[in-house]
């Protein structure tokens, strides 16, 4: 069947998606309530018992708020690296010994016939991972929550059929924002987020001729607009000659409140 995924939530208020092959289900971090995380898989047809392990990004709560309960309710394997589960022990409550699984980052591990690739990123936690999902000849990488993407980053997640891509803020409207200075300079930092110019920047190195979709993700609600980071994106890439629609690769929305439709990456 290869792969398949939905976006159930991204952005600043919570962070979720859902990845399956048709017979293993994996949910990538729960950072809304666990009611919450449950009712957008509801609506994509999926249900909590259905899920076969919880992987998990890092301990920023807008990406674990929801983790402790889900793992509880359906005795569900949690996977992170050492350094997450010492961050994150204090915020999700008691997870049963044989349900704290280790993944180490660079590591792989099988979930059925998925693959997962867990790769280290720059980011303000204890230490973040972005995942790579690899089943039926077919390729999905996650890269949010990064200050910047490095050569070592754009290595292992090229080349890949669909890309999640953080296009976190709009640099003027961060600048001339709300925020205090001290966390604005955080997020403009090398430990912050992908900003729409850094996400187009990114996308010219690591989108070959296998990439068909790229989704807009983690896009912050004070100082982005889809509309906006769209048309960033395409513009860096028309600078440099490069038109995604000639390349034949779709342009996706994620949202804060509601799932994306389930993409289909087929097989090989």
């Amino acid at each position: 069947m290869g792969l398949r995924f939905t976006v159930l939530s991204s952005g600043s208020t919570g962070n979720a998606t859902v990845i399956c092959d048709g017979e293993t289900k994996l949910l990538v971090d729960a950072g809304l309530s666990a009611r919450r995380v449950e009712q957008l898989m509801k609506e994509r047809e999926v249900s909590g018992d259905q899920i076969d392990a919880i992987l998990v990004t890092h301990e920023h709560s807008d990406h674990i708020k929801g983790l402790g309960a889900i793992a509880r309710k359906y005795d569900l394997p949690v996977y992170a690296n050492t350094k997450t589960w010492e961050a994150l022990d204090k915020h999700i409550g008691t997870i049963a010994e044989p349900n704290r699984r280790i993944m180490e980052t660079g590591t792989e591990e099988y979930f059925g016939n998925i693959r997962v690739e867990s790769y280290g990123i720059s980011h303000d936690a204890a230490e973040p991972v972005g995942y790579c999902f690899h089943s039926g000849g077919r390729k999905l990488a996650m890269a949010t929550d990064l200050g910047y993407m490095s050569t070592k980053v754009k290595d292992v997640i090229g080349d890949s059929d669909a890309i999640i891509l953080e296009a976190n803020h709009d640099i003027e409207m961060l600048r001339m924002g709300r925020y205090p200075w001290n966390i604005k300079r955080r997020i403009l930092s090398d430990l912050g987020h992908l900003s729409n110019e850094a996400a187009g920047e990114a996308l010219l190195d690591i989108m070959t001729a296998r990439t068909r979709a790229v989704y807009m993700a983690h896009l912050s609600q004070n100082h982005n607009l889809m509309d906006l980071a769209r048309l960033t994106l395409n513009s860096v890439l028309e600078d440099r000659g490069v038109s995604l629609k000639e390349r034949n690769i779709r342009l996706m929305d994620t949202y804060f409140d509601r799932p994306t439709k389930w993409e289909e990456l087929g097989t090989d």
